[in-house]
């Protein structure tokens, strides 16, 4: 062959993948529309970033119209390269420039292009930031992890009776909203102050135990359940000092008042100061009625070791609570029983407590150290108006956050499934754990939640003398609550003009070293 017909020929060849590249070139520019077209089916921010910075390198998720490899040869020709094949949703992932990208969105071949973007784990919208606690119960007892793991469990929407000294109004008692937890508030004390303020001290840092989202320590001091809603029921003078009769008023004003704020627990932080048979104490018989009506009672052991437990704690049914010392580290391993905290066996055959709870250096709200609970322990006032308590009004309020987390979770729980629960999860692999002194162990707010038993704690027990009208004891042969109408058992049934009524002491606090 000549030279001339080997030029010719490779004219020829050349001239024909030069019409060929030019024919693609001009199917896919008709695909595209003209350069100043506007962006079609492009992902807003993606257009956005166009507007900014034409040039920027993207890098992009391209589904595609139609099959074959027209998306990717228009990408090609649009000056970017295809990385990643997306067959399972008919796509390609690419990189270009945002300009490319606009133009891209405008080809037929294109269904949608929408940005690569980076996948991060899914942020906790609603999480509470425990990287500053000083309190090391929290983690103890692992409250922070039923906050923060879907979903989301903090007491939101359960109403907690603290029947105290009062509660004096602080920031973390608010939501994040501006709104005060702070729900309702309440007076049965006999002092010349007629409002419901704490002039003690004590009911304020009980709240902060239970309730505080630690917004007025900067995240350092949160309670249990720092979502929950506190009412406020006032029993105790501004001395401290109560009587039974007050904190029966208290309990009876929650009885009536239970649906209107959804109280489904109420807290107890103090004791009677003489023993008494819980088959005639009134307390006993007042804990009781609420305990039949839905209302998780929840009670100090008491601070007198190995001695007699004293009404409240002394009932079989409610949740009895002792204390331990967390030695101020978050494990458990290295706890102890608190030396202080009340156990035995009741005048009447019942052991207590049923679970315990930290109770040793517990940091609380004070709002102001002018009250008389920190003018008489001024060595536990830790900064301005926090405090520092010790004892099992401490690790009472402890459970009861516990309880309105778990009733969050299961609302439909009864009291009896939830002391069943408590104490079926409760923890006993740590190096001080007795039986006789710590009941079923520490509580674990985790376990609690994550645990699925329906079981019923109270089986064949004999309610208090009291709540009958007859000389016979009423008898639950099994606590069953679909089998009993509950509601009878109201505070009508109750002679309480009969009863003897005797003083209460907040000896659920320790004072010692």
């Amino acid at each position: 062959m000549s030279t001339r017909s080997k030029r010719a020929g490779g004219w020829r060849r050349r001239g024909g993948r030069l019409f060929a590249l030019v024919a693609s070139l001009l199917v896919l520019f008709s695909l595209l529309g003209a350069p100043g077209a506007a962006a079609g089916r492009l992902q807003p921010q993606l257009a956005r970033m166009a507007a900014r910075d034409p040039q920027q390198v993207v890098d992009v998720i391209v589904q595609k119209s139609v099959s074959g490899q027209l998306a990717e040869q228009t990408i090609e020709a649009l000056g970017g390269h295809v990385t990643k094949d997306l067959h399972l949703i008919n796509a390609s992932a690419a990189q270009m420039t945002a300009a490319a990208a606009v133009r891209l969105s405008q080809s037929g071949a294109v269904r949608w292009v929408s940005l690569d973007a980076v996948v991060q784990p899914a942020a906790c919208a609603q999480c509470i930031d425990n990287s500053k606690l000083a309190n090391a119960y929290i983690t103890t007892i692992r409250a922070d992890k039923a906050w923060n793991a879907s979903p989301y469990i903090q007491g939101q929407g359960i109403g907690v009776a603290v029947i105290d000294s009062g509660i004096n109004p602080n920031g973390d008692l608010y939501t994040g909203m501006g709104v005060s937890r702070q729900v309702a508030d309440v007076r049965f004390n006999t002092d010349h102050n007629q409002n419901t303020s704490d002039g003690y001290g004590h009911g304020t840092v009980v709240s902060s135990i239970l309730a505080g989202d630690g917004s007025d320590s900067g995240g350092k001091y949160i309670g249990v359940a720092p979502m929950v809603n506190v009412v406020n029921v006032k029993v105790s003078n501004d001395d401290g000092s109560a009587t039974a009769s007050s904190v029966v008023q208290g309990l009876q004003w929650v009885y009536e008042n239970k649906a209107r704020y959804n109280i489904r627990v109420v807290n107890l932080s103090f004791n009677s100061s003489v023993a008494e048979s819980y088959q005639t104490s009134p307390l006993d018989a007042a804990v009781e009625i609420l305990w039949f009506n839905g209302v998780v009672v929840v009670v100090s052991a008491g601070n007198n070791g190995s001695a007699a437990l004293y009404p409240p704690a002394n009932d079989p049914f409610v949740i009895t609570v002792g204390a331990t010392d967390d030695r101020g580290t978050p494990a458990l391993g290295d706890d102890l029983v608190a030396s202080f905290s009340a156990s035995g066996t009741t005048g009447d055959g019942f052991a207590k407590p049923d679970l315990v709870a930290p109770g040793k250096n517990i940091v609380g709200r004070l709002v102001n150290t002018n009250m008389g609970m920190a003018q008489s322990h001024p060595a536990n006032v830790v900064s301005t108006g926090y405090f520092r308590m010790s004892g099992t009004s401490a690790s009472a309020p402890i459970v009861s956050g516990a309880v309105a987390l778990l009733l969050q979770d299961e609302p439909n729980l009864t009291p009896d499934q939830v002391k069943y629960r408590l104490m079926a999860t409760a923890n006993k692999n740590w190096a001080g754990y007795r039986a006789d002194a710590a009941g079923a162990g520490c509580v674990d707010v985790y376990a609690a939640v994550k645990g699925t038993s329906s079981q019923s704690a109270n089986t064949g027990l004999h309610a208090s003398n009291l709540l009958t009208t007859g000389t016979d004891p009423i008898t639950w042969n099994s606590v069953g609550w679909n089998s009993v109408g509950w509601n009878t058992v109201g505070w009508n049934t109750v002679g309480w003009n009969t009863v003897g009524w005797n003083t209460v002491g907040w000896n659920s606090d320790y004072w010692g070293q």
